[in-house]
């Protein structure tokens, strides 16, 4: 019967232990596999007892198994059971993506495990209840876990980074009239990147990075798989969390050109100083020879204001002065039209599927590089009324009978206040859905509460999701004086837009979705 028992236990055990593992090394790939992000989000997420729930069970177990009675050992069984249940995988935005990191991650993992059973097995006396204690213990100390198996296996990781990177290198030295263009910036970057690649795609063979690989192994990942000797032109998307990262970029790819697109506090949970992100963001333009021209973006007063020794070719739809400037937007359901003047002043007229100042600033960006890149204005006009918006970045769609402004990725307080008044531009129903900016560090309060007093004239409706979440949006409402019997708060994505079905159709509805939480947050 006891043996029987302590078969069952274990098997509920391992089951509960493999759910758990997958969901913290699921968290551990969201953070980067940085160990300080990682810690950090621990830190953060401890106090609202979500890894705390997610072994609490396991806890409760532990001194159930100490006394080693057979009731006590059903028990224990059954706290895995519930262990299982509290850590069932549910559906991801992103889910764990299973590389060849994380499967090293897991038999490494597997193997402190299969340490800790042999030792324990070795123990003369009480062998089954030490080994039992100590697969709990490991259990317990499964979200520090995995910092020691990244420690341990790190050597390996660093070696194999080396070769891929070096390779990556030499196929880049032997195609020495590729031109490398760098695209980086707080918000916008794979926005141009998408629409820069369409433009010069008119009169060249173009590679650009894929969706975010934007990190170095996910810029050595695309020139491996992809480049092919006939691209005349690599356009590298260049991400960043810590200072140096596109350092670390650029001494791989080398870039002849560079375009930053916007500076904001974003991420500053790692940088910590807006300062640091100015620097890191114009290693782009350090990175520039000096026959080479960097593409800056003077509507973002952070890159107005930074001094650089580089050709500098400036953008943007306000001010004068610019090399290139995109003035006279209007919106419509349809899109939106405008007019740009090129560095000698001709003027050309525009038209584009997409919405928003901030859409026509980033396509003015694109067609600056392009038409430095040898393009006609006039020859620009076309593949700009073609682009298609990037996915969840301002995305303009039709959902049943609403119009959708579909802004869910990753927001910014930038980002969020240009969608805010391109939401004001309609003159349909406006409805503002969101649950708020994260990463934001000790600004996140105070960058919320702002956004949620810009959006009082902005919007007729707000639905905010999570009480606790949006509470700096709920207090910048109301103290701009918006109503509240048009403020709804619900829990849930699925829960907002039933209420949003709900709200009395006055005339069309267009509702802005402004962020959508990472599963770290969610």
């Amino acid at each position: 019967m006891y043996i029987a028992l302590t078969i069952i236990w274990f098997a509920t055990y391992l089951t509960g232990t493999v759910l758990y593992e997958l969901y913290i090394v699921h968290m551990f790939q969201q953070n980067s596999y940085k160990p300080r992000e990682y810690v950090e989000w621990m830190r953060v997420h401890s106090n609202v007892g979500r890894l705390m729930g997610k072994s609490l069970y396991a806890l409760a177990a532990l001194p159930l198994v100490l006394v080693g009675s057979a009731g006590c050992l059903i028990a224990a069984c059954i706290m895995n059971i519930m262990t299982i249940i509290v850590n069932k995988p549910r559906p991801a935005k992103k889910p764990l993506v299973y590389t060849k990191r994380v499967k090293r991650l897991l038999l490494t993992t597997a193997i402190i495990y299969g340490l800790g059973i042999v030792g324990s097995l070795c123990m003369v006396q009480y062998r089954m209840r030490v080994c039992e204690n100590m697969l709990l213990i490991l259990f317990l100390l499964q979200p520090f876990l995995v910092l020691l198996v990244n420690f341990i296996n790190t050597p390996v990781e660093q070696g194999i980074d080396r070769y891929y990177i070096n390779d990556a290198a030499r196929i880049l030295k032997d195609m020495p009239d590729l031109k490398i263009i760098g695209v980086t910036g707080s918000y916008g970057k794979t926005s141009v990147k998408y629409f820069l690649s369409a433009l010069l795609s008119e009169q060249f063979n173009v590679l650009h990075t894929p969706g975010n690989y934007n990190t170095t192994l996910g810029v050595v990942r695309t020139i491996r798989e992809q480049m092919k000797p006939y691209h005349e032109i690599f356009i590298c998307e260049m991400g960043a969390r810590e200072v140096g990262d596109i350092k670390e970029i650029c001494d791989l790819v080398h870039p002849g050109y560079g375009i930053i697109t916007s500076i904001g506090p974003q991420h500053l949970q790692s940088f910590h100083t807006i300062e640091n992100i100015i620097g890191t963001k114009f290693e782009l333009a350090d990175a520039v020879p000096p026959d080479g021209k960097v593409f800056l973006n003077y509507d973002n007063e952070y890159i107005r204001a930074h001094k650089t020794d580089k050709n500098v070719v400036s953008y943007g739809t306000t001010g004068e002065g610019l090399s290139f400037r995109a003035y006279g937007i209007s919106v419509s359901p349809q899109g939106s039209a405008f007019r740009m003047k090129d560095e000698k002043g001709n003027e050309y007229e525009f038209h584009t599927r997409l919405v928003g100042n901030h859409n026509v600033q980033n396509i003015a960006g694109a067609i600056a590089v392009a038409h430095t890149l040898g393009i006609p204005m006039d020859k620009l006009q076309y593949p700009v009324k073609q682009l298609e918006s990037v996915e969840h970045r301002l995305q303009l769609r039709k959902q049943g009978n609403w119009i959708v402004l579909d802004d869910a990725y990753n927001s910014n307080k930038s980002g969020f206040m240009a969608a805010l008044d391109t939401l004001a531009m309609f003159k349909e129903l406006r409805i503002l859905m969101t649950p708020g900016m994260v990463e934001l560090g000790e600004k996140q309060y105070d960058e919320n509460k702002e956004a949620g007093m810009y959006a009082a004239d902005k919007c007729d409706y707000a639905v905010l999701i999570g009480k606790e979440q949006t509470q700096p949006i709920q207090e910048g409402l109301t103290e701009a004086g918006f109503a509240h019997n048009r403020m709804i708060v619900v829990d849930t994505l699925q829960e907002a837009f039933q209420m949003v079905n709900a709200i009395p159709n006055e005339r069309q509805k267009v509702v802005l979705i402004e962020n959508d939480l990472p599963d770290n947050y969610a």
